[in-house]
C-alpha cells in the first residue's frame, strides 16, 4: 500500500516551504525566543492566507473540508522551521474535537474563526505536582443552573499569551478516575485569568501557570457530554499525536540535511569529515531513523483519516518512535558539528530543546508504551 503524499499535497508543501524560506525559516523562532512575537504574528497570518489554518475545517464552517493527511505537508514544513505558536493544538486537536463533539453553536462560534487564522486554542491539563493521569485532574467545576464556576490551578499551559481559548480539563463530579471529568472551552477575553509565566527549556514555547478563581463560564461551553470529557480528549489526542509525529519528521529532516551539509564542508586532516567511517555510520543511522519515523507518521495519519481498526496502536507506535528518534538525531547532530554545535550561532540547540519539549508533551512516554501494549493485546 502506498502511503506517499499525492501530487496536490506535494505542490502545497512547495508553497508553504517557499513562504517559510522567504521569512528565513528558523529566523522567526529565534526572534520569538528574544521576545519579538510580531514577526511570528505576521508569519501566522501569512500561513492562514495560504489556507493552512482552514485545511481540515469543514466546508460548511468556512474551511476546505480536507482530511488528516492534508495536514502532513504543512506540519512537516512548520517542523523544519520550528514554528512557534499553537497551530498543532488548534488544527490537530481543537478542530477534530469541535467537528466531532461540538454543538452547532460551538462550531459556528469557533471553526470559521480558526479557518481564517483569527482564533487559536491551547490545552490546560497538568496541575502543580501532578501528571497526565485522570486522578490528577483536580480543578473543580461547580455547575449551578447554566453557569459552571471553575476554581483551581493549571500549570505548564503552553502559549497562553497567544491563545484565544483554552481547552480545560475540569473535575465536575467527585472521584479519582476518568469518570467525572469534563472538557470545557474557556475564552480568554470573556474571563479574568491569573497568568504567571514559567521557565521552559524550549524558549520557542511559552509556558505559564493559570489560576482560576471563581471563573464563570456558560454550561454551553462544555465540549461533549458533561463528566465524560476524558474520553473526548483521548479521542482528540489520536489526531494530535499523529500530527505531532509529522511535525517531528520535518524537524528531523532539516537536522539530517544540515548535518550532511556540514560533514561535506568541514575538513579535518585535509579532507571532509564526511569521508570518515564513523561520521558516515552516524549519518546513515540518522537517515534510517528519519525514514522510519516518516513511514510511521504517514501510516498513523492515514489510519486516523481512514478510521482504521489499528489506529490506536499505529499512533502510539509512531509517537513513541518519533519522539525518541528526534532526541537521538538532534543529539547526534551536535556531535557531528563538534564544538560549534554547542553554541547559539547555529540551530542545533533549537532542535535539541524542541525534541526534549515534545518528549513528554500531552502524555508521558510510559503512558504511550502502555497504550500501545494494550492496543496490541499484550
Amino acid at each position: 500500500m502506498d502511503f506517499s503524499l499525492n501530487q496536490e499535497q506535494e505542490m502545497f508543501r512547495n508553497y508553504v516551504r517557499k513562504y517559510l524560506d522567504d521569512v528565513g525559516q528558523t529566523k522567526v523562532a529565534r526572534e520569538f525566543t528574544e521576545g519579538n512575537t510580531s514577526s511570528f504574528q505576521a508569519l501566522y497570518a501569512g500561513l492562514a492566507e495560504l489556507g493552512c489554518a482552514s485545511v481540515n475545517v469543514s466546508e460548511e464552517n468556512g474551511g476546505m473540508g480536507l482530511g488528516q493527511l492534508d495536514l502532513v505537508p504543512i506540519l512537516e514544513e512548520t517542523g523544519r522551521a520550528l514554528l512557534p505558536g499553537l497551530y498543532l493544538e488548534t488544527n490537530a486537536l481543537a478542530v477534530p474535537l469541535l467537528e466531532k463533539y461540538g454543538t452547532e453553536e460551538q462550531k459556528a462560534k469557533y471553526l470559521a474563526a480558526i479557518a481564517s487564522g483569527e482564533h487559536t486554542f491551547t490545552v490546560a491539563w497538568l496541575e502543580p505536582s501532578g501528571n497526565y493521569k485522570p486522578s490528577n485532574v483536580k480543578l473543580n467545576g461547580t455547575l449551578q443552573d447554566d453557569v459552571l464556576t471553575l476554581n483551581g490551578v493549571k500549570s505548564l499551559v503552553p502559549d497562553v499569551e497567544l491563545a484565544n481559548s483554552l481547552l480545560v480539563l475540569v473535575r465536575t463530579s467527585e472521584g479519582q478516575g476518568a469518570e467525572g471529568i469534563s472538557l470545557v472551552i474557556v475564552d480568554c477575553d470573556d474571563v479574568s485569568l491569573q497568568v504567571q509565566p514559567q521557565k521552559n527549556m524550549d524558549e520557542t514555547r511559552l509556558l505559564a501557570e493559570v489560576t482560576f478563581n471563581d471563573v464563570q463560564v456558560s454550561s454551553q461551553q462544555i465540549l461533549g457530554t458533561i463528566d465524560h470529557g476524558w474520553d473526548v480528549l483521548q479521542e482528540g489526542l489520536l489526531s494530535f499525536n499523529a500530527a505531532l509525529c509529522s511535525s517531528i519528521v520535518g524537524s528531523m529532516e532539516k537536522i539530517v540535511e544540515t548535518a550532511v551539509e556540514y560533514a561535506n564542508i568541514r575538513e579535518q586532516f585535509n579532507q571532509p569529515i564526511g569521508r570518515f567511517q564513523a561520521i558516515k555510520h552516524r549519518l546513515v543511522d540518522m537517515k534510517m531513523d528519519l525514514e522510519t519515523a516518516r513511514s510511521l507518521a504517514y501510516y498513523a495519519n492515514w489510519a486516523i483519516e481512514s478510521n482504521a481498526d489499528d489506529k490506536v496502536e499505529a499512533v502510539s507506535s509512531a509517537r513513541l518512535f518519533a519522539t525518541e528518534a528526534f532526541i537521538k538525531v538532534a543529539s547526534q547532530s551536535i556531535q557531528i558539528h563538534g564544538g560549534i554545535g554547542f553554541t547559539e550561532e547555529i540551530d542545533c540547540h533549537l532542535y535539541v530543546k524542541r525534541a526534549r519539549f515534545y518528549e513528554n508533551y500531552l502524555g508521558s512516554t510510559q503512558q504511550y508504551y502502555e497504550q500501545a501494549a494494550v492496543a496490541l493485546g499484550w
